[in-house]
């Protein structure tokens, strides 16, 4: 049976980014600064400190995402600590720790949070009218898939 977890209409929000997308999520950040500052942020390593100063509000910064940050933010979405993930990555070059953003995504999905890797999708997820109400989040049942493995 599926279960039902409520996210507040204060999110707490993780921001990830790639090098090469660093700049992309900043500037996404101060385009929607306003709509942000009602909600609680997150961040992987540099890009929370980067975060922190251009938008000059504290940011909960975790590890590096090499070092672990996505791992740790994927440990927090499963203990429903992050209600929504912006990972602006980098299609176009290989990561290093490609096993560990695979494993960052596959986890949001599996606990069904809202999820944007572009600014397109981000834009959308920041100017629903859902960002600033409670919503009933359906957390799938995986039963069957653990009765399986047994």
């Amino acid at each position: 049976m599926n279960q039902i977890r409520v996210i507040g209409n204060r999110k707490r929000i993780a921001l990830v980014a790639h090098d090469n997308k660093k700049k992309d999520l900043i500037d996404w950040a101060l385009f929607n600064q306003a709509a942000l500052s009602r909600h609680e942020l997150f961040a992987t390593g540099t890009t929370g400190k980067l975060l922190e100063e251009r938008l000059d509000r504290p940011i909960r910064k975790l590890l590096s995402g090499p070092l672990g940050g996505d791992q740790q933010i994927g440990a927090m979405i499963a203990d429903g600590e992050i209600d929504l993930l912006i990972f602006f990555w980098d299609p176009m070059e290989t990561q290093a720790h490609d096993s560990d953003v695979k494993a960052l995504l596959r986890i949001g999905c599996a606990w069904n949070i809202p999820m944007a890797t572009d600014r397109a999708t981000a834009d959308f997820i920041m100017t629903s009218p859902l960002m600033n109400q409670d919503y009933e989040l359906i957390i799938p049942d995986y039963t069957a898939y653990l009765q399986r493995r047994i």
